[in-house]
């Protein structure tokens, strides 16, 4: 397999320079994110109609001329689930990638297994099967292998060929707009997880009061910037148990922080006053400024409801040929059914009312709950015997 090796900043910008009128650029990365505080980029493979590289990001140093690349539109840019290379993206240029096409996404909408990895939708497209022999493979270690490379690019080779197919199948059925607004919506998610503060999803902090509640956030700002500094994952830095249970003692002293079980680590011998300040700041919040509780969870109007219309998603989206991930879970069935059948003030819009899954699905189930559409067995030969039908 001939390939192009970059491997200087000069390199790269030669290389993007030779690849920036192409109409699709495929591309995929290789990480490891063991024990870091964020992922760390070992390689990236390109693919185009006239190119195929290796992007060494160990010896280039500075590979913000690829990003600034994907992240200007122009171009379709073809990955296969693409959440870190997302990340990546955004990381270094500040934006997101233009014009992406997710082929694992793309999958879904057209009713085609979703999640799906990479070597079953090439297998089913391509008709190949992908190498597996270097999975366990330590992608900072230098130099490469030929297997390893060679491994790595048959990651790329065949994503534009699986783009065409499924491209051509997503606008047979109308859904361009759909895979647009799923993949900006994922992408937002992803930049959303890069800039804001996600201290609630600290296990165990739902039920704590309001000044706990600021503790723990207090605590994890300070685990975030001790784990950035560090280059440590962040629970490897401080336990979230141990964060819940200093924001329910709320004591700054030092030793009776030590004393809590499993803070006598090593790691936290020196870091019993930053901890202690970060409680004191929590403790010093004016009240107005405290987080509030999360409302309890709603009560289900109809447990029996809500398990008829979680099973229906299935029978939906089959008819509407997508995968029933791709549309929602019981936890969307819930959200909705409060909404419809229990509003409270300011509760949001839910998940399946909005957008493509609005049209789809909750157009669909708000018809149910009106008596409108009726249930019937289509077909007890098929793996998802059953459909909707006008009542």
């Amino acid at each position: 397999m001939q390939y192009d090796s970059i491997n200087t900043t000069e390199e790269l910008a030669e290389f993007c320079e030779a690849i920036s009128e192409e109409p699709v650029i495929a591309f995929d990365t290789e990480f490891i994110s063991d024990d870091s505080y964020r992922p760390k980029l070992c390689l990236i493979q390109v693919a185009t109609a006239k190119h195929l590289a290796i992007i060494d990001p160990t010896t280039t140093q500075d590979t913000g001329a690829f990003w600034n690349l994907l992240s200007t539109p122009g171009r379709t840019v073809v990955a296969h689930a693409a959440r870190e290379e997302s990340r990546f993206c955004y990381r270094f240029s500040g934006k997101p990638i233009a014009g992406l096409f997710d082929t694992q996404l793309a999958a879904g909408f057209i009713g085609l297994e979703y999640p799906a990895s990479l070597a079953t939708l090439v297998q089913k497209l391509v008709n190949k099967v992908l190498p597996k022999g270097e999975t366990r493979t330590d992608w900072m270690r230098r130099p490469l292998s030929r297997a390893q490379i060679q491994y790595a690019l048959h990651d790329v080779t065949d994503l534009i060929e699986m783009y065409t197919q499924l491209n051509a199948q997503v606008q047979q059925l109308d859904r361009v707009e759909w895979l647009e607004e799923e993949t900006d919506r994922l992408q937002q998610k992803v930049i959303d997880g890069e800039t804001q503060e996600n201290w609630r999803r600290v296990s165990g902090c739902s039920g704590l009061k309001p000044r706990q509640l600021e503790i723990v956030r207090q605590l994890w700002k300070w685990r975030e910037s001790r784990a950035r500094e560090s280059d440590r994952l962040p629970k490897r830095v401080l336990r979230d148990d141990l964060i819940v249970e200093l924001a329910r003692r709320g004591t700054t002293e030092e030793q009776k922080i030590k004393d809590i079980r499993g803070m006598e680590r090593r790691g936290l011998a020196d870091q019993y006053a930053a901890i202690g300040a970060a409680i004191q700041a929590g403790l010093n919040t004016p009240d107005n400024e405290l987080p509030q509780r999360p409302r309890g969870t709603r009560r289900v109007v109809s447990p029996m409801l809500s398990q008829f219309l979680s099973t229906s998603i299935a029978c939906i989206s089959r008819q509407q040929k997508l995968a029933p991930p791709i549309v929602g879970n019981t936890e969307n069935v819930r959200e909705l059914l409060g909404y419809e059948l229990d509003r409270r003030p300011n509760d949001p819009v839910p998940a399946l009312l909005k957008g493509w899954r609005g049209e789809i699905v909750g157009k669909a189930f708000r018809k149910i709950l009106a008596g409108e559409l009726a249930i019937r067995v289509a077909d007890v030969n098929e793996n998802q015997p059953l459909e909707f039908i006008d009542s």
